[in-house]
C-alpha cells in the first residue's frame, strides 16, 4: 500500500536498516530510522526541480557498440598496447618500448638481446609502423645480422623472425633492396650450416623465402635459392629401398620450412618456365619430381606430409595453367596416395593430427580429380578476403606464419600485404571507439538511465500518497502516518506494516 513512500524517499541501505529495526521491535530505533528517511525526503524535495529539468527521455539514443577484436591482439605473442592515435599514452608506451628494445638488441648480454628481439617481434606483429621504422631500420638490420653471424640457437631463431616483419613493413624499394643485399648472404650461410640448431635453420629458411619473395624479381637469383632449399628438404625423400625417411622431428620441422619457402618462390615463376624446368635437365636439383614429393607424403611427421601435399597441388595448378593435360600419367599413383591420407584412421596418430591431415588432403584430392580449388573466406573488419587458388592460399599461409595474430592488422593497413592478396587499396573503415571513449559512453548511459527512471517514475506511479504539499517533512509526521494507517498503537504492528509495505 505504501511502497511508493519508500520508492521516493528511501535507499537500499535505509531499507536494510529499517528492517533491522523492525526485527528488534524497538520503537526508539524505529523513530531514529524514520528520522533518517525524513531527512532524505527533505533532500529530495529540494532537488525536485533540478531532476525535472535535467531528465531526458531521449537519452536512450546513446549506446555502446560492441566490437570484435581482430587477431591482434590476443594470441600466443601476447597483447600489446593500442596503437590508435586517440590513445596517445598507448602509442607513446609501445614506441618507448620499441626504442628501448632496439637499443638492447646490441647489448653484450645474450639474454638481453634475446628479450629485445622478442619485444621487437611483438610490436612489429601487432602494429604497422613504416614511418616509425624509417630512421631505425638500419640499426635493427645491423643487430639482426650480428646475431645471425655470432649468435647461437635461440638468439638466431629470434633474430631470423624479425626479418620477414621488417621487410613487410618497409615501403621504399631501395630500402628493400638494401635489406636483401645485407641479409641474404648471412641467411644462406646459416641455412647451410649443419652445426646450427634445427629451429634456427628453419626460421632462416622461412625468412629467406619471404625476403626474396618481396625483394627479388630476377629469375637468375630465384633459381639458385630454390636449389639450396631443395637440397635441404631432400632429407625427407624416400630412402634407396623406398622406405620413409628416418629424419627426426626437429629435422622434419626444418624440411617442412624449407619446402614451404621453396613453394613460396615457386609462385613467382611463370607457368611456362616451371614446366620447362620440370621436364628438362636445367631443373635437376631445382624442382623435385612428383614421385619424390609423393615419397615425402609418407613421412611420419605431419608438417612434412601436409606441405608436400599442398606443394603438389600448387605444382599441378601452375602446370595446368600452361597445359590442361599436365602430368596426366602421374595422376593415378598420386590420387591413390592422396586418398589414403584423406581417409587415414591410424590410431597411432594423434586425433588432432588425423583431423587436420584428412581436411587438407580432401582438398588436394578434390583438386586433382575435379580441378576445383578450395575456396576459403576470411573476414576482417568489414572486408572479406577470398583464397580461391593454391598459390594465393600458400602466400597467405606464409604471411600468416610470419605475422601470427597480427595478421588482421596488416590485412587492413599494410599496402604490400593487400597487394599480394589482391585486396586493392586500403579502405577507410569507421573508427572503432577507444577504451576511454567507451568508458565515458558507459557513464553517460548510466546517468541518462538514472534521470529517465526518475522522470518516468514520477509520471507512472499512481500509488503515491505523498505528492505535492501533503508529502511529510518530518520524522514525526511519517511515524504518525504509519501508526494511523495501520490503526494500531504498538510499534510491533507498525513494524509489521512497514515490512509488508517494503515487500510490496
Amino acid at each position: 500500500m505504501h511502497c511508493s513512500l519508500f520508492h521516493n524517499i528511501g535507499h537500499d541501505n535505509n531499507y536494510s536498516s529499517l528492517l533491522h529495526c523492525c526485527a528488534e521491535e524497538k520503537e526508539v530505533q524505529l523513530i531514529q530510522c524514520v528520522a533518517e528517511l525524513a531527512s532524505s525526503v527533505n533532500t529530495e524535495q529540494s532537488n525536485d526541480l533540478s531532476d525535472d529539468e535535467t531528465s531526458n527521455d531521449n537519452a536512450s539514443t546513446y549506446s555502446c557498440h560492441s566490437e570484435t577484436q581482430l587477431g591482434d591482439g590476443g594470441g600466443p605473442n601476447g597483447s600489446v598496447e593500442s596503437s590508435e592515435p586517440g590513445e596517445s599514452g598507448g602509442v607513446e608506451k609501445y614506441e618507448e618500448k620499441l626504442l628501448q628494445a632496439i637499443e638492447n638488441a646490441s647489448d653484450k648480454a645474450q639474454q638481453t638481446r634475446i628479450n629485445a628481439f622478442q619485444t621487437i617481434n611483438e610490436v612489429l606483429v601487432h602494429h604497422y609502423i613504416p614511418d616509425f621504422l624509417e630512421d631505425r631500420k638500419v640499426t635493427v638490420m645491423d643487430a639482426v645480422e650480428k646475431s645471425l653471424r655470432r649468435g647461437k640457437g635461440v638468439e638466431q631463431s629470434w633474430a631470423a623472425r624479425i626479418i620477414p616483419l621488417l621487410v613487410i613493413q618497409i615501403e621504399a624499394l631501395e630500402d628493400i633492396v638494401e635489406l636483401v643485399t645485407v641479409l641474404k648472404p648471412v641467411l644462406l650461410s646459416t641455412v647451410q650450416d649443419g652445426s646450427a640448431a634445427y629451429d634456427a635453420r628453419a626460421k632462416c629458411c622461412a625468412a629467406l623465402g619471404l625476403l626474396c619473395f618481396v625483394g627479388v624479381d630476377d629469375l637468375g637469383e630465384i633459381l639458385p635459392l630454390m636449389k639450396v632449399l631443395h637440397s635441404i628438404f631432400a632429407g625427407s625423400f624416400l630412402k634407396g629401398d623406398n622406405s620413409p625417411s628416418g629424419a627426426s622431428s626437429e629435422a622434419g620441422v626444418l624440411h617442412s620450412a624449407a619446402l614451404s619457402a621453396w613453394s613460396l618462390l615457386l609462385t613467382l615463376l611463370p607457368p611456362g618456365e616451371f614446366v620447362a624446368l620440370l621436364g628438362g635437365s636445367a631443373g635437376a636439383g631445382v624442382v623435385p619430381s612428383v614421385r619424390q614429393l609423393v615419397g615425402m607424403m609418407q613421412s611420419p611427421i605431419l608438417e612434412v606430409r601436409m606441405v608436400a601435399g599442398e606443394t603438389l597441388a600448387l605444382m599441378f595448378e601452375l602446370g595446368r595453367h600452361h597445359d590442361d593435360e599436365f602430368l596426366e600419367e602421374e595422376l593415378p599413383d598420386l590420387i591413390e596416395a592422396t586418398q589414403k591420407l584423406a581417409t587415414d584412421a591410424h590410431k597411432y596418430r594423434a586425433k588432432r593430427d588425423r583431423k587436420v591431415q584428412r581436411a587438407t588432403f580432401r582438398d588436394v584430392l578434390r583438386y586433382l580429380e575435379e580441378d576445383i580449388s578450395p575456396e576459403i573466406s576470411i573476414k576482417f573488419g568489414r572486408q572479406l578476403l577470398v583464397l580461391d587458388t593454391w598459390a594465393i592460399h600458400h602466400q597467405y599461409t606464409c604471411l600468416r606464419t610470419a605475422l601470427g595474430f597480427g595478421m588482421n592488422v596488416h590485412l587492413a593497413e599494410n599496402a604490400f600485404v593487400r597487394e599480394v592478396l589482391q585486396l586493392g587499396p586500403k579502405v577507410d573503415e569507421p573508427r572503432r571507439p577507444y577504451r576511454s571513449e567507451k568508458a565515458e559512453q558507459r557513464f553517460i548511459n548510466a546517468a541518462a538511465f538514472k534521470a529517465r527512471t526518475i522522470s518516468r517514475g514520477k509520471n507512472r506511479d499512481k500509488r503515491n500518497r505523498f505528492s505535492g504539499s501533503s508529502r511529510p517533512s518530518s520524522s514525526r509526521q511519517i511515524y504518525e502516518y504509519l501508526r494511523t494507517h495501520a490503526k494500531v498503537k504498538n510499534s510491533k504492528a507498525v513494524s509489521g506494516e512497514i515490512v509488508k509495505n517494503v515487500k510490496l
